[in-house]
């Protein structure tokens, strides 16, 4: 009777209630390791697990010494990450093996490799990611617009949109659909410039991209190259919250719908450039831009019309 009991109060538990006053309250004392009722005070469990590491560690170098999980998974790698790898001159003891050994390590390995890419699908994961890998580092992503990237490439594969076209530029249209969809400040001439493809081909890619995956794609700000654009032509903080503040006032009046955005946030530093000390051309604003010079020209013109500014 008593186990019958026991199981049935431990059932209660489980679902969440105090099998004394049936109430879904609980507390946690981590001193005492007790998950208590906070009703009417029944002790419902004495013993909590500690799900921290048992080890210290103080720098980056010893966590990853210390650590007995690999990485996370990521979509970045053709695998998700979750591939083995071992060495085949020394045993787990690091003891060098004999040449017997070695020779057969070598072959396991090898037919490892082999097992791993028999597919096709593999086969083209493992040549499209490490094309993104060095996209990404050619273009200075972070981890999140790499990976956002890579599932819009394993989303199109699935499709198959890759067939009959080349991997490069699936790969460079995904990167640049990862951009717009995070509001992330690269262009697609950049994308172009990094790619050995050329703008035409990427394009096409990216228009295909949006039109079988529906995906729906933001309106860039032109807030989002002012820092990117100023940090090169070596303007400083106010000049920045200056020119955003300008943007927001040509939104509200509808001055800049339709334009390019990295033209825009161009033009609206050299507004708010223009009582500074340090004197800027709109030639350099172009440049760091990556636009004409007639572009940033229109684009100043237009809002200090739309604005009604009056600059000395």
């Amino acid at each position: 009777m008593l186990k019958t009991e026991d199981a049935y109060h431990q059932r209660i538990i489980q679902k969440g209630r105090c099998p004394e006053c049936n109430k879904s309250e609980f507390v946690t004392d981590r001193n005492t390791g007790e998950l208590v009722c906070f009703n009417c005070g029944l002790v419902l469990k004495d013993v909590m697990l500690n799900q921290r590491a048992e080890w210290r560690a103080y720098t980056h170098d010893e966590v990853k010494a210390k650590a007995r999980t690999g990485p996370p998974t990521s979509y970045s790698h053709y695998d998700k990450g979750l591939s083995t790898t071992f060495q085949t001159t020394r045993g787990y003891d690091g003891q060098r093996l004999s040449t017997k050994t070695q020779l057969k390590m070598t072959r396991l390995r090898k037919w490892d490799y082999r097992a791993k890419i028999h597919s096709s699908i593999d086969r083209n994961l493992s040549q499209a990611m490490a094309e993104l890998e060095r996209l990404a580092d050619k273009l200075h992503i972070p981890k999140s617009i790499k990976d956002e990237a890579a599932l819009i490439y394993r989303k199109a594969l699935d499709e198959g949109l890759v067939r009959g076209r080349s991997i490069s530029s699936i790969v460079a249209a995904s990167i640049y659909a990862a951009c717009r969809i995070t509001e992330t400040p690269r262009k697609i001439k950049e994308i172009v410039e990094a790619s050995a493809k050329s703008r035409k081909e990427i394009t096409r890619c990216y228009r295909l991209i949006i039109r079988k995956l529906n995906l729906k794609m933001p309106i860039m700000n032109p807030e989002m190259y002012i820092s990117k654009i100023a940090s090169k032509v070596g303007l400083d903080q106010k000049t920045e919250l200056k020119a955003m503040e300008i943007i927001r006032k040509a939104k509200r009046v509808k001055a800049i719908a339709g334009k390019e955005p990295a033209g825009i946030a161009a033009a609206a530093l050299y507004i708010a450039s223009h009582d500074n000390t340090k004197k800027i051309t709109q030639k350099n604003l172009a440049d760091a831009a990556k636009v004409t010079e007639v572009t940033v020209r229109n684009r100043y013109k237009k809002l200090i019309k739309d604005l009604k500014l009056n600059l000395k």
